[in-house]
């Protein structure tokens, strides 16, 4: 199944261009190559100006690039990038080959867009687009997943700072990176429904406790911070399957599994389509906010033989095929919700100069029951009658986030410089 081939109103399908992609980038590369020796050759006379066709600057805005989101996995022996050894920033959550992992078969797959390449990931190339910017995850731990892979993904070159107490005393649900060299800063702002929410049990906080939820008033913990980020990507989903009272203009509206008389039983999608408009909204509406809005998609779990708490598990060592996987409704309507708030955010984006991209990770991750850790990772509270078949083994499939978020940077400067040299012309 073809995620990006669900429907939404309006969308049009796309086709890909390769050569034409090919011929921008290696135009893309020349020009680059161009500044830096005009700039380090003081003694000569500055070389000229390459002409450049405009049409073809225009084409990196409107050519249907690959999609690198719909493929498969295949077998790739040369293993991850790093391992638990190699990368000291491995929480024990996700540390699966430290707690005993007896299988390595999911470490040697990689994902194969249908119509093109994905570009293994690169730490310095990342690093030097990155120079000088910051990005942040915003959302719930399977995001903070995402940014510890990237963490690890770049230890090979360059161990950053924690510079986390420099903003807060909670450094669990909040994280700060520096890289000094290249002067980026990685952050991580734990927010599960990116808007304001509240305990509703009096007796305190569980895994399975009902949760206030106001869904037109956003988490400050993110908003109040994000302004200066170059990048901000955002995601959210398996806490929105918990019991929770639903409240707009600070009247309660409904619930979603609260099994409480008189009170509108809501769906999940209810709640989470509003969290995300919120949360888009507040993007919109700030004032000083300049940065690139990511949104990365569902990340399916794969419990089997029962629920998280009743007994499920995810003991698969290796890939669905596309013939074996099964997609339950829930995930498509969960992933159809982001899509369609993420495609009204794009367009009330273009008429106020801000850009929202995604990353989707959907399709990929569906077919990676063997990438979770199962009972092999330690969570904070030291539970391990629990499985973890929500959040990913480090290293792992999470890693390919990573390299769609390397291939999208790499995108975004190209459109870049196609609008810095035609303003230019």
């Amino acid at each position: 199944m073809k995620f990006h081939d669900i429907e939404l109103p309006n969308e049009k399908n796309t086709t890909p261009n390769i050569p034409k992609q090919v011929f921008l980038l290696a135009l893309t590369l020349i020009v680059l190559t161009i500044i830096p020796l005009c700039l380090n050759n003081d003694s000569r006379s500055p070389l000229p100006s390459p002409k450049i066709d405009t049409k073809d600057l225009k084409s990196i805005e409107s050519e249907e690039k690959c999609d690198v989101f719909s493929g498969k996995w295949v077998p790739f022996s040369q293993g991850p990038y790093y391992t638990n050894e190699t990368c000291d920033l491995i929480i024990d959550q996700q540390n699966c080959m430290k707690f005993g992992r007896p299988n390595t078969e999911f470490l040697n797959w990689r994902w194969k867009p249908d119509e093109c390449e994905l570009p293994l990931f690169d730490a310095v190339q990342f690093l030097e687009l990155v120079r000088g910017k910051s990005i942040a995850f915003v959302g719930d731990s399977v995001g903070r997943n995402q940014m510890q892979s990237l963490l690890c993904l770049l230890v090979g070159v360059v161990h950053p700072e924690d510079i986390t107490l420099n903003y807060t005393s909670d450094t669990i649900n909040f994280k700060r990176w520096f890289y000094a060299d290249y002067n980026f800063t990685l952050a991580t702002f734990w927010s599960p429904f990116l808007v304001k929410a509240s305990d509703a049990d009096p007796s305190g906080h569980s895994y399975n406790s009902i949760m206030n939820l106001y869904l037109d008033r956003v988490d400050e913990a993110w908003a109040a911070e994000i302004t200066t980020f170059d990048y901000v990507i955002f995601s959210a989903g398996q806490w929105f399957f918990r019991p929770l009272m639903l409240y707009e203009n600070d009247q309660l509206v409904g619930c979603y599994k609260c099994q409480q008389e008189n009170i509108t039983d809501l769906t999940q999608y209810y709640g989470y389509r509003k969290a995300f408009r919120t949360a888009f909204r507040t993007i919109l509406s700030l004032k000083d906010y300049k940065g690139v809005t990511f949104l990365r998609t569902f990340s399916p779990a794969h419990f089997e033989n029962g629920d998280w708490n009743k007994g499920g598990n995810c003991v698969r060592t290796k890939p669905f095929t596309k013939e074996e996987l099964r997609v339950d409704q829930y995930i498509t309507e969960m992933y159809l919700t982001q899509m369609e708030e993420q495609r009204a955010a794009t367009k009330e984006g273009r008429k106020r100069g801000l850009e929202f991209r995604l990353l989707d990770t959907t399709e990929a991750m569906l077919l990676r029951p063997d990438g979770h850790p199962n009972h092999y990772g330690r969570s904070q509270d030291k539970n391990i009658t629990i499985a973890d078949c929500v959040h990913w083994c480090l290293p792992g499939p999470i890693d390919t986030w990573n390299e769609f978020l390397l291939y999208m940077l790499k995108r975004e400067g190209q459109l870049t410089l196609g609008r810095k040299l035609q303003k230019n012309d």
